[in-house]
């Protein structure tokens, strides 16, 4: 029975709801003309499309355009998300590579709890049985950036509490044009980026390659490298029919290749010398390293039947593979974490000495983990629209997707000592004895959305469902051969329903309203009986657009009946993915933006853009526990959630000609916990607020031909940015990168 709601959609294609949103108006010809040719592909792997139906969604939702993604030329999706109200988010690494993005309170751990996308697929690691995003594409290959939260979001899943995160790569042009682009900096970083496409009346292509790197701004004691090198490469190639044809339709096939050299550390800095030398890294690091790989391929197919109907089809097959060697834990006379040495030195006076490889240690000291890992995800997911009516406009949404993916552990611990002031191999681990299983998903998913439009009301009822099956294949350590004399599994099932309802009233030109309300949703472990995360979650805000002044409020109310924490490597874990109840939790906030063109009745040809956002996070646990995790510990009822800022504020001011354009932005965050509590902050146990300031400038000398300058903290400021995975972390110092791009 559980398969009969795959197997009825069937008929209109596999999938979820992240494929297109054609929207075209009943009163549109039947002929499509190139122009919306245009937005069908785009909108293919696009969840909202553009900012005009952004700002007349029931729910909350941002569209990032490609020019304000390149307004401050960032290349880490921490500093592009940082002016965005609703996002919670800390660096770990300083240049965004494994970002931990939260939505709205959710736990911002390894941007584990919300929907994370790439062209309208889901595209973490294991989106169902292991989510931690230990991948994240690269912010400069992306040509928009939609983030939807509240009622909005029910047509993307799994995870319905927070919301989703959709990044589109560059489109095919509609004629010859690309760019090339080379930027350097500051800790010998740069990118070089090379981008060529074309269309012709039933054929479009498009090449880009991405090569981005940095020498990094930490140094390793005794020397070594702290940097980093990734590359992107894509192609796309579509084919379409005639654009007057009964029936349009396109198919589109996407490669991606990635591949990344990582010199980065779980280790961090004790309070003490992070306050004298925050930027240095202990000997005991110098053998840490992130190898990755990442394939993709994706193939859209769309059928335009009519302006009113449409189906939207993706087929998509993501491969990971990765091993992030790096140090773990301390031997001598027990077994101790890095993340316990560094927060306590002084109860372990021996192990941190070990840490800084001042002198010979015995062989066997420290254990180096070989996190060595394959991930798989694919599936294949559709979605429907047919609209009709006139006075009352009524669009229905169909999606389905089925989707299976794993997550392969096959881990090992080397040990190693100082001899004569070199970190030296003493053992070699054996492979598999440290993890030896395979985590296993498979899910179908559905929704259905109707759209009503009244007058000036709009109303979006839906419902979506999960049906999940987790499985664990645990070989054991003594079984690298997987022959199964030990093996033990695990399983996990669960069908749920996840209902919402938004609502829109256009009062005027100027104001509407919205609202609604939906279940929040994210999927248990594979532990059996393990409950999932569920939540009630309610939404009000108001859009308005007033003599040039644009903006929006909203205030929401997240009630948890069950919030689950993880047992993550990434938070001083043990890194076993196992996930806990934490119980009933209140989250509410304040979401606040608001832009205005003080030049905007100037005849000049310039524009003073003036922009400022604002997000209030409240958090509380409303039960009491004792937790082992490091970032809970002994929760009691009152308490807020661990690395959630509850103050963030960013101002954005700009001058622009059509010829250059000076920017700045200035974003100040509160200080946070780094394990829950109440009442006055902890120093030991929380990270200080900070302001930092950003300025981008660029020059068009001619037609085609940009100089680009872009600073980050311009004003250098040194400040923490997490305490994990172990110990302080600084966030990036002063760069400063200088790039010019020819457009042809």
């Amino acid at each position: 029975m559980r398969y009969f709601y795959f197997f009825l959609f069937i008929y209109l294609g596999f999938g979820s709801g992240v494929g297109a949103q054609v929207s075209l108006s009943a009163q549109d010809s039947v002929v499509i003309k190139s122009e919306q040719l245009k937005e069908v592909l785009l909108m293919g792997n696009a969840i909202i499309g553009n900012k005009f139906k952004s700002r007349n969604k029931t729910g909350s939702s941002i569209y990032l355009s490609k020019g304000e993604i390149q307004k401050y030329g960032f290349t880490d999706i921490n500093r592009t998300l940082q002016s965005i109200p609703g996002v919670n988010s800390y660096e770990e690494d300083g240049f965004g590579l494994r970002p931990n993005i939260s939505l709205r309170g959710t736990s911002p751990e390894r941007s584990a709890k919300i929907n994370l996308m790439e062209d309208g697929v889901l595209i973490a690691p294991a989106p169902y049985s292991a989510p931690a995003a230990y991948y994240f594409p690269t912010m400069a290959r992306m040509e928009a950036l939609e983030i939807v939260k509240g009622s909005s979001q029910i047509q993307y899943g799994p995870n319905t509490t927070g919301g989703a995160i959709n990044m589109i790569t560059a489109v095919i042009p509609d004629k010859f044009s690309g760019n090339v682009s080379m930027a350097r900096g500051n800790y010998h970083s740069g990118n070089h980026q090379v981008t060529l496409g074309d269309s012709g009346q039933n054929f479009g292509y498009l090449a880009n390659y991405l090569n981005y790197y940095s020498g990094g701004f930490k140094y390793l004691d005794g020397g070594g490298a702290t940097g980093f090198d990734r590359s992107d490469y894509m192609i796309k190639l579509r084919g379409q029919t005639d654009s007057d044809a009964a029936v349009y339709q396109s198919l589109t096939a996407k490669i991606h290749y990635f591949e990344e050299q990582a010199n980065e550390t779980y280790l961090g800095l004790t309070d003490h010398d992070f306050e004298r030398t925050p930027y240095r890294r202990y000997k005991a690091s110098a053998k840490d390293v992130m190898d990755a790989l990442q394939q993709q391929i994706q193939l859209t197919h769309v059928a335009q039947f009519s302006p009113t109907l449409s189906i939207t089809t993706n087929a998509y097959l993501n491969k990971l593979q990765r091993n992030w060697y790096k140090l773990d834990d301390v031997t001598l006379a027990e077994k101790v974490g890095i993340s316990a040495v560094l927060m306590a030195p002084d109860q372990y006076p021996l192990a941190y000495q070990a840490l800084l490889g001042s002198q010979d240690t015995a062989p066997d000291v420290l254990g180096v983990k070989a996190n060595n890992r394959r991930y798989l995800s694919t599936g294949i997911q559709s979605v429907a629209r047919w609209t009709w009516g006139q006075n009352w406009r009524h669009t229905i949404e169909f999606g389905a997707r089925y989707h299976y993916d794993y997550e392969d552990r096959f881990q090992w611990v080397d040990r190693y000592g100082f001899e004569q002031n070199e970190l030296v191999k003493t053992t070699s681990g054996v492979r598999g004895s440290d993890a030896n299983r395979i985590n296993k998903a498979r899910a179908i998913a559905s929704h259905i959305l109707y759209t009503a439009k009244v007058g000036q009301w709009t109303f979006t009822p839906g419902v979506r469902m999960e049906d999940i099956t987790l499985e664990r294949l645990d070989y054991g350590s003594t079984d690298p051969q997987r022959e199964g004399t030990d093996r033990q599994t695990k399983a996990n099932q669960l069908l749920v329903w996840i209902p919402g309802m938004g609502a829109n009233y256009r009062l005027n030109n100027m104001i509407q309203v919205f609202g609604g309300i939906h279940k929040g949703f994210s999927p248990p472990s594979i532990t059996p009986g393990q409950k999932a995360e569920k939540s009630i979650n309610y939404e009000l805000g108001t859009r308005f657009d007033h003599l040039g002044v644009q903006g929006e409020i909203v205030g929401y109310y997240n009630d948890y009946q069950n919030l689950l924490g993880s047992d993550l490597s990434a938070t001083g874990g043990t890194g076993s993915l196992d996930q806990f109840n934490a119980g009933a939790v209140m989250v509410s906030g304040l979401e606040f933006a608001v832009n205005y063109d003080v030049l905007q009745n100037n005849k000049q040809d310039y524009t003073l853009p003036i922009s400022l956002t604002y997000t209030l996070t409240d958090t509380e646990f409303m039960t009491s526990f004792d937790s082992s995790e490091a970032i809970y510990g002994v929760v009691n009822q009152g308490d807020e959630i661990p690395y959630i800022p509850k103050n963030q504020v960013a101002l954005g001011v700009g001058v622009e000609h059509n010829k250059w354009a000076l920017n700045l932005n200035v974003r100040h965050r509160s200080g946070f916990r780094t394990r829950a509590g109440s009442g006055m902050m902890d120093p030991a146990y929380s990270v200080t607020a900070n302001t930092l300031v950003d300025a981008s400038a660029h020059y068009f000398v001619w037609p085609g031909l940009k100089l680009a300058a872009n600073v980050i903290n311009l004003f250098d400021e040194v400040y923490a940015a997490s305490r994990t995975p172990a110990g302080l972390r600084p966030g990036h110092p002063f760069g400063l990168s200088c790039a010019v791009t020819y457009l042809f």
